[in-house]
């Protein structure tokens, strides 16, 4: 009778050990969901995807609401947020980090936030001077 109460001790704690470690698990999970760790990759790839399919003189509009709102919480410059250089795209919404993606397209792009609403970034391909 002993044996058969210390076995289904064990399997308790077994199993209340592993529910436990699940919902670190899941917590952990949901905590890096909308962090600016995954936004920045998430922007440099859609961004990069987007300038490898454009041509010159396109106006290309990004909301990028949730993202300002972040690099606004880390006191990022909100103007600095992307930048194009070298056929790399570089997405930073914090002051250490941010996320590189590269393209293939090479003709010029502008990038530049619309101040008029502080929600969306506007590229601009070709020659706009």
């Amino acid at each position: 009778m002993e044996k058969k109460a210390n076995i289904l001790t064990e399997n308790i704690i077994f199993l209340v050990l592993n529910i436990v470690f699940l919902m670190i698990l899941v917590i952990f999970l949901f905590s890096k969901t909308g962090s600016a760790v995954v936004l920045e990759e998430k922007y440099a790839k859609q961004i990069a995807l987007i300038i490898d399919s454009a041509k010159p003189g396109m106006t290309i509009h990004l909301n990028m609401k949730d993202a300002i709102k972040i690099a606004d919480k880390e006191n990022k410059d909100l103007n600095n947020i992307i930048s194009i250089q070298d056929n790399v795209v570089h997405v930073q919404l914090r002051e250490k980090g941010g996320y590189s993606y590269s393209f293939f397209n090479d003709i010029e792009f502008f990038v530049h936030l619309n101040t008029s609403s502080l929600e969306e970034y506007i590229i601009l391909t070709g020659d706009y001077n």
